[in-house]
């Protein structure tokens, strides 16, 4: 009975209308059910349960008066946002081992894990012409075969030690990055350094890494999505420039491979005078120092001179406005992606488009997805981004849209794209800075977080205190600086407008529009030919 009323007096307390009468109701169904005990045992059972109600009934009516006494929340309007979490950052300790490997140190002792990243400052960029795709392939090839252990050897060992090893290539470097318990980083470091220092190559697992790569070409050449990003960097940057064919290059590419290409790209990029070691979590500097040095430290540089740095041919921005259209006879949505060429990360303009970005595109509640998805429906999510690299990657607005809309849909995004040339409004400012602002602390949650931060500021060489000044730098950020790169870097009338889709249901839609120029790209231009 004592489990039944509690539901009763907590819903009622919640709702401030416990009253005297409740309390009376209960007396008498709980004398009700004393009236039927029929023993004395059970008479002096039910006795302590009365006591037990009496209890809870007057802690229940006591809450009620206090919750009653309380002032209503005002719900009128949302609560205002605080001020941004402070965010205290361990020192970045600088060490170097003996061969001139510089190490980049982060004490984080909540939690007995350490995370310990090698970066290669050569990334997919420094592909070489007409071996584009090898930078990727290279840092997958670390893992399947290191030292005397084969591929499934070194996967092993790792999940013995319980810890995780990985290698990937980005645009502009290349890691391999070990997250282990600390108290079995000793054990780990020689794992990683074999597949960091002393890759094998084996040719059956570089058959198997082809074959998988050909295959997700064959998958992407099936993607509206894929094309149209795809597509998008091609018609920008073309088919000579790095930036114009994806990461893991093309079908032609990979075909061509062999394992002499891929130890003559380890050894020009993969050297410690082009590379760093980042250790973050419950370590301190004199102790992994030594571990790091005795893995790493007699790492050398092959005879074999440095590839010279490729340097990126320079690209003209388009003169006007043109509709790329590329047919999937049958899709169910048209993927579109609207922009030109962005600006490189070392832009002075980086917090400025940062603020402009998350109210154009950059947020759930940015003026693209408020208006194509909340107001029109016609998507699941539009955004828009500056894929900011060493040199200047892509500024792209881009969403998935009904194909019936796709008209309606172009029209909505060159709407936006006018209207954020124009002075933005105090409260839209004030709520996108605080949205980076506010949740810039969350990006140093974990050790793997840590890394990939200082991953950033090292490839990009960013200054020391730049994490300590991140928030003030956004807050310090003007409605006059936002108008300002906006109407510098976003110029709606000569940009590029890549639309992958059905073209007989799209076509007609598309030319009402007089947008500009239309041509054809087909998929084989995009992504080579197929496999």
């Amino acid at each position: 009975m004592i489990r039944s009323l509690r539901p009763l007096f907590a819903t009622k307390a919640r709702n401030h209308e416990t009253t005297k009468a409740d309390l009376v109701s209960c007396f008498r169904v709980f004398a009700f059910s004393c009236l039927r005990t029929s023993t004395a045992e059970r008479a002096k059972t039910a006795e302590k349960s009365f006591l037990r109600v009496l209890g809870m009934l007057g802690g229940c009516f006591s809450l009620a008066v206090a919750l009653v006494a309380q002032q209503a929340p005002d719900r009128s309007r949302p609560p205002e946002p605080g001020p941004p979490p402070p965010l205290t950052l361990p020192q970045i300790q600088k060490r170097q081992l003996s061969n001139g490997l510089p190490v980049w140190i982060v004490e984080l002792h909540k939690v007995p894990v350490a995370h310990v990243n090698l970066v290669v400052l050569s990334g997919t960029a420094a592909d070489p012409a007409g071996k584009f795709g090898i930078a990727s392939l290279t840092a997958a090839m670390l893992e399947e075969g290191a030292g005397s252990r084969s591929a499934l050897e070194v996967a092993d060992a790792i999940d013995y030690l319980g810890a995780d090893l990985s290698t990937g290539a980005a645009t502009d470097s290349l890691a391999v990055r070990l997250h282990v318990p600390v108290a079995r980083l000793a054990d780990a470091l020689p794992l990683m350094a074999d597949v960091a220092l002393r890759p094998t190559f084996p040719k059956d697992e570089l058959e198997r890494q082809r074959q998988e790569r050909l295959t997700n070409i064959i998958q992407s050449r099936d993607d509206p999505a894929a094309i149209a990003s795809a597509g998008f960097s091609r018609v920008l940057y073309g088919r000579g420039h790095r930036y114009g064919t994806p990461g893991f290059g093309t079908a032609e590419t990979l075909k061509a491979f062999t394992v002499d290409d891929l130890r003559a790209f380890y050894a020009a990029a993969c050297r410690p005078n082009n590379a760093a070691l980042i250790a973050v979590g419950d370590v301190t500097a004199d102790k992994v120092v030594p571990m790091l040095e005795s893995n790493f430290g007699s790492w050398k540089p092959p005879s074999a001179a440095p590839a010279a740095a490729q340097q990126l041919p320079p690209v003209e921005q388009p003169a006007a406005r043109e509709v790329i259209l590329i047919d999937k006879p049958g899709a169910p949505q048209t993927q579109i992606r609207i922009g030109w060429i962005g600006v490189p990360r070392s832009t002075p303009d980086y917090f400025p488009l940062l603020v402009l970005n998350t109210i154009l595109g950059g947020s759930f509640s940015s003026r693209l997805n408020m208006n194509l998805r909340e107001k029109h429906g016609y998507t699941y999510g539009a955004s828009s981004s500056f894929d900011m690299r060493a040199s200047a990657g892509p500024f792209s607005t881009g969403a998935g849209v009904q194909t019936d809309k796709t008209g309606d849909a172009l029209k909505e995004f060159f709407n936006e794209l006018d209207a954020i040339l124009k002075p933005i409004p105090p409260d839209e400012l004030a709520r996108a800075k605080n949205y980076v602002a506010l949740r810039f602390p969350g990006g140093f949650e974990t050790t793997s977080d840590v890394s990939r931060r200082l991953e950033d500021a090292l490839v990009y060489k960013l200054p020391d205190d730049y994490f300590s000044k991140y928030v003030q730098n956004i807050q310090v950020v003007t409605a006059a600086d936002v108008q300002r790169v906006a109407q510098k870097y976003i110029q709606p009338g000569r940009f590029v407008v890549v639309v992958v889709g059905d073209r007989q249901q799209i076509e007609p839609q598309i030319r009402l529009l007089n947008l500009g120029n239309i041509r054809m790209l087909s998929v084989d231009e995009v992504f080579g030919p197929k496999p």
